[in-house]
């Protein structure tokens, strides 16, 4: 007989570990509070991201997230574009880290630093007024994280067997069992996953925990006249300051400094801007970061603006129609580290705080935890 595994959460962590488990052997069941995924899951630019990553065991962790990304949207039908990524640099001191950063990187990775006019060849959105170059890289791939994450479920279902149970808080754990309300449900392993299940479920646990809350900000433009595409998704050099894979360029800090003065407003709100193009051609532009443990409900426009005055310095669209804005809010690691996981007691796992890393980390890091739990 198989064993029993209950996750709680259907973001993509929560899918992730479902999968993982599966393959382990494990009959899977799924427990979502919504009746669909509504969380931060669903409210990002759908980037796959190993760019961003550290090289070594990150990048290695991301690239495998982004091969099982692939197999998974080919085999459920699922839209995703291997577009990779395009970071410009209008200054010196920008164009010196996107160089010190491709030097200093495995040449397998196909990483190569552009000039303005091969730049515009792979996008025709770049501005080309002071463009000193660009960084391509070929591994980043695009999502629509709305569709994804709402598809997915299907797909563990057929594929893998995996039980959705949907509109259902989990209440109390008390391992073996889990509690819904009235029902009892019983499980060799029980893996949470939903932020919000975490803090409810083992307050203290959390409150112990090295967290705050992430909102960020987002926008989404029309799609674009005529099948209009970007090419690769589009970063101005603030995600060089933002991304921990770009630390191995000696200058960085140098260019964190220069940044503290002049982009002091775009550092206090965690301000960086890149631009993702879903399959309707629709463009979805972020970001900001706000800390704390409680945020308001509403967008600050002066936010927004900041957003879209900063990407006209590097990027302009054929339709630059605001359709939706939104934010999202999502558990980070005070402590650097890049998820978080607990055993609060026999039989029970917590897997969380991936940070605004959860689509590109989820699917390889899974597997490892899993792996070794």
């Amino acid at each position: 007989m198989k064993k029993q595994a209950i996750v709680i959460g259907a973001g993509i962590a929560g899918l992730a570990s479902a999968r993982t488990l599966a393959l382990k052997g494990y009959k899977v069941q799924v427990i979502e509070r919504s009746n669909k995924a509504v969380g931060a899951s669903i409210r990002n630019f759908g980037m796959v991201w190993p760019v961003g990553q550290p090289e070594g065991d990150w990048y290695e962790t991301a690239m495998r997230s982004r091969s099982i990304w692939k197999e998974l949207c080919t085999e459920a039908g699922i839209w995703y574009d291997a577009v990779g990524s395009l970071h410009m640099a209008y200054a010196p001191d920008e164009w010196q880290v996107l160089q010190e950063f491709a030097a200093g990187t495995d040449p397998s990775r196909g990483c190569e630093v552009l000039t303005p006019a091969q730049t515009t060849a792979k996008s025709g959105a770049v501005i080309t007024h002071q463009l000193q170059g660009a960084l391509y890289s070929p591994d980043e791939l695009i999502i629509d994280s709305r569709k994804a994450i709402a598809e997915i479920p299907a797909w563990l279902e057929a594929k893998h067997g995996v039980e959705f149970t949907w509109g259902r808080a989990v209440t109390s754990i008390q391992y073996p069992r889990v509690q819904l309300g009235n029902e009892t449900l019983e499980a060799d392993l029980v893996v949470v996953c939903g932020g919000a299940d975490f803090e409810s479920l083992y307050p203290e646990a959390y409150a112990s925990a090295p967290l705050t809350k992430c909102k960020l900000q987002m926008m989404r433009m029309a799609g674009q006249p005529d099948n209009w595409r970007i090419g690769p998704a589009l970063c101005g050099s603030l995600s060089l300051i933002h991304y921990k894979g770009f630390g191995s360029a000696p200058s960085l800090p140098l260019l964190q400094k220069r940044y503290e003065t002049e982009y002091a407003e775009y550092l206090k709100w965690g301000i960086h801007v890149m631009v993702a193009q879903n399959e309707s051609g629709e463009l979805t532009i972020g970001d900001s970061h706000e800390y704390g443990n409680t945020h308001d409900p509403f967008d600050k426009q002066a936010i927004n603006q900041l957003i879209l005055d900063y990407l006209r310095q590097f990027a302009r669209f054929k339709n630059e129609q605001l359709i939706q804005t939104w934010n999202g809010i999502y558990p980070k690691l005070t402590n650097g580290e890049s998820f978080l996981t607990l055993k609060p007691e026999e039989g029970v796992l917590i897997f969380n705080g991936l940070g605004g890393a959860g689509m590109t980390l989820s699917f390889g890091l899974s597997e490892k935890i899993m792996n070794a739990f």
